[in-house]
């Protein structure tokens, strides 16, 4: 997330310093009042701003929700074919995991057992967003480049989320020493050929 500043408001300090201490703090949960003293609080004051920490939580996870498909949205724009769509798709997952490692513990949900199921519910839809994406942007090609998949688009999709996701809970277990980036783009070129290139047919017109 963007580093604090003198012009940050309370409320980003509040989720940046959660966002850190989720990072540091490995399992441990995490505390209105451990969180307070980091910000430099009384718990009272964070009351003001959140009314509990699961709103803290849930504008953390619509900070990740925005960040992600916006930059979709211009992936979408800028590229028109498979590939490189769902190459820089999970280029940014991925990259957006390895510059935010506390956020992964939302992403892979470990930071929210203790929390409402509501919001793992929230971290669950997220997911099954970016997969219906990739599930969109295939059956796209499909219908525009001839397209022929090994396997359903469904499992396509799932395929490489499941990819992506994996190397975002290496990057947890690893204690954030082992980068999510490390070898996907070697990875990827053989996820690829597999998937989307050799196995792509033009339509005989």
């Amino acid at each position: 997330m963007t580093q604090v500043t003198k012009n940050s408001s309370r409320r980003d300090q509040i989720l940046q310093t959660l966002a850190r201490m989720l990072e540091e703090d490995g399992d441990s949960r995490i505390t209105t009042a451990a969180l307070a003293k980091q910000v430099g609080v009384s718990e009272a004051a964070l009351y003001r701003h959140f009314p509990s920490k699961a709103k803290m939580f849930e504008a953390l996870i619509e900070f990740i929700e925005a960040t992600l498909f916006e930059r979709i949205r211009l992936i979408l724009d800028e590229t028109d074919e498979a590939e490189p769509r769902c190459r820089h798709i999970l280029t940014l997952l991925l990259g957006f995991a390895e510059r935010n490692p506390g956020l992964c513990r939302l992403l892979i949900g470990d930071a929210l057992q203790d929390e409402t199921a509501k919001l793992r519910a929230r971290m669950t839809q997220l997911f099954e967003r970016f997969e219906t994406q990739l599930k969109q942007v295939l059956r796209e090609a499909q219908a525009k480049e001839g397209l022929r998949l090994p396997i359903t688009v469904t499992a396509g999709a799932n395929l490489m989320l499941a990819t992506a996701e994996g190397r975002i809970i290496q990057f947890v277990r690893s204690g954030y020493r082992r980068r999510p980036t490390e070898h996907w783009q070697d990875q990827w070129t053989i996820l690829a050929n597999q998937l989307l290139t050799t196995n792509m047919t033009r339509i005989a017109s």
